[in-house]
């Protein structure tokens, strides 16, 4: 994985330019390649060898507290010690300005060795860069901070039992308590949250919960709708303005534990804030060191609810979460892809040792010759060569996101980066949360009978992967929104901007041995267009959207076989590393774009058939 990770930054996006940037000109290709390999070193040391670990012994809660393996501890310690939590913020913010593209390329090792192990310090990195976009100087000195130092984790809270995607059906309730908190407007939440990832544990001595509630309208009614969704910063445990732990426990306790088929490492709670078992007076007390925090406290006639506070303005809630929304996708989608990989590589070594069968010739089999490794044999190629063009495509998509994240930060067209991230997003999250799960199962195939028990890594992988379809926003909404929006906005301004991208590399190609699979590309584009454009002809969403799925399926295998393309043109020389790219680029362009047919076939004319399917008839 480590070569062609550094060939995909060094030399196909020209990761080390980046350097002549203002905001990296400390930094040189042998700072990020230090930075690589220290995260190789602590993924490969401290998470890879007790993932298994991690998986059969889930996170337990015995009604009071929630107990994890001291791997767990071990682990996301060595993460937060290695500075990466900050990776790619301000230096005098404790960070180290890493463009985008490195920060993920050097989280790529620890979704490979765990990427349950991994899942606390994403949601910490995420909610801390949040609050660094939206929150005030001091939300940023005391929380931020602290969770970038990692002596603080934290979480994400959108999600409800009741409302499970559809965040306008929230109902977790924010009543005014103290405008002038210096904190930050202090309001009293309460009602659940579901499917909290990190909501409970003990391995660091504070978690700060960023929440989506909403604030009752002047008749005390909640507004329908998103508009009245605003975000709080809720921590476990109150603190003061100098981020001192008062001794005082927030009102937000763990209800349970969802058991979950993968990402078990990782703890997955269903949150109640303000129920009453604490009743936090978020009156100032003096602080008290971290080994004290079990003296719970209580103001004389504390109102009810959890302690939050406003991040932002009332009613801005989604707009500020959604900040974070590119980078939390890419790194879902990078995960995905990094699961894949992982189950490719196990699989690749097995195919190489496991000898079983003789190969077939005109004479028939020879019984009495050895058995051969079974990676001579080409469906098991066919099996390994699918997984291939899936992760290392994969990884590729992930990596090319992460440097168009840099360019709108640093570079000069903007504009350009960001239409095209508008487009590429959904792609970026969908495609190898479903084509790298593909390869997970390839890898069980090619294990055989091995493959579906737990002496080999392959289940494991399969388990965790199949979430990430779920995670940050499931498939069908992905789907709509790409068809739905972003296909669309401005006139097709997006999509007009990824098709000028990929016709560059279209033009380079013809001038190559490539021309025959530039070619095919370009039909493939062309029957993205058409069916983009006969699927609005209408003009009606519920014309166009019930097939966007399918969209989005064709629309990700076309952008996965432009991204191979214009990474095989980056190739050189006659090396076993350049002719395994360029098989896995013609084995895409073989076997996997010309699927898109059929997936366009019932966009373009608007198969009305799984909208009009009623209820009775299943």
């Amino acid at each position: 994985m480590r070569e062609t990770l550094d060939f995909l930054l060094f030399n196909w996006l020209k990761a080390g330019d980046l350097t002549t940037r203002e905001r990296f000109a400390e930094h040189s290709a042998e700072t990020f390649t230090a930075v690589l390999d220290t995260c190789e070193r602590i993924a490969r040391d401290k998470f890879a060898p007790f993932n298994r670990l991690a998986d059969t012994q889930e996170p337990h809660f015995d009604g009071e507290r929630v107990h994890l393996p001291q791997a767990t501890h071990d682990a996301t310690s060595a993460y937060a010690e290695s500075g990466m939590l900050a990776a790619a913020q301000d230096y005098e913010f404790g960070g180290m300005q890493l463009p985008c593209v490195i920060e993920m390329a050097g989280n790529a090792f620890f979704s490979k060795a765990s990427v349950a192990l991994g899942g606390y310090a994403m949601l910490t990195s995420g909610n801390a860069g949040l609050l660094m976009a939206h929150g005030t100087p001091l939300q940023r000195e005391v929380f931020a901070k602290n969770e970038f130092s990692g002596r603080w984790f934290g979480t994400m809270c959108l999600s409800e039992p009741q409302a499970g995607s559809s965040l306008s059906d929230v109902v977790t309730r924010a009543e005014l308590d103290d405008e002038t908190d210096a904190l930050g407007p202090r309001y009293r939440l309460t009602g659940n949250k579901m499917w909290i990832s990190g909501g409970e544990h003990e391995i660091t001595e504070n978690i700060i919960h960023l929440v989506l509630a909403k604030v009752p309208g002047p008749d005390g009614k909640l507004i329908p709708g998103t508009r009245g969704i605003s975000l709080f910063i809720v921590p476990k445990w109150l603190v003061n303005e100098k981020a001192e732990l008062t001794g005082m426990r927030n009102d937000v306790v763990l209800a349970g534990l969802n058991h979950k088929l993968g990402y078990r490492g990782t703890t997955n709670c269903l949150l109640n804030f303000g129920e009453g078992k604490f009743s936090p007076s978020a009156a100032g007390t003096p602080p008290i060191p971290h080994g004290d925090v079990g003296r719970l406290g209580s103001g004389p006639a504390a109102p009810r609810g959890a302690v939050g506070y406003l991040v932002g303005k009332v009613g801005d809630g989604l707009r500020c979460m959604f900040h974070m929304m590119n980078e939390a996708r890419i790194g879902v989608g990078l995960g995905a892809v990094m699961l894949g990989y992982a189950g490719y590589e196990a699989s690749l070594e097995y195919a190489k040792q496991r000898p079983q069968g003789r190969l077939m010739t005109a004479a028939g089999k020879d019984s009495a010759s050895p058995q051969r490794p079974i990676i001579e044999h080409a469906d098991v190629r066919r099996m390994l060569l699918a997984q291939k063009s899936y992760v290392e495509g994969g990884l590729a998509l992930e990596l090319y996101c992460a440097r168009l994240v840099d360019e709108l930060a640093t570079g000069d067209d903007k504009a350009g980066a960001q239409a095209l991230l508008d487009v590429l997003i959904p792609i970026a999250k969908s495609w190898p949360s479903e084509w790298c799960l593909e390869a997970n199962s390839l890898a069980i195939q090619v294990l055989g009978g091995y493959g579906y028990t737990r002496d080999f890594p392959v289940e494991q992988l399969w388990r965790d992967q199949r979430l990430n379809m779920i995670h940050e926003g499931t498939h069908g909404i992905q789907a709509l929104d790409l068809l739905g929006r972003k296909v669309v906005q401005q006139g097709g301004a997006s999509l007009a901007a990824l098709a000028a991208r990929v016709q560059q590399t279209i033009e380079r190609a013809m001038q190559t041995d490539w021309a025959p699979q530039a070619n095919q590309l370009a039909a493939a584009l062309a029957q993205v267009g058409g069916a983009t454009k006969k699927a609005w002809s209408t003009g009606l969403p519920e014309d166009a959207l019930p097939n966007a799925v399918p969209y989005m399926q064709a629309f990700g295998h076309t952008v996965l076989a432009w991204l191979w393309l214009d990474v095989s043109l980056s190739l050189e020389g006659d090396s076993d590393f350049a002719h395994g790219k360029r098989a896995a680029a013609r084995f895409f362009f073989a076997y996997e774009l010309p699927k898109i047919g059929a997936s366009l076939d019932v966009v373009a004319r608007r198969e009305p058939l799984c909208r009009d399917m009623k209820t009775e008839y299943f």
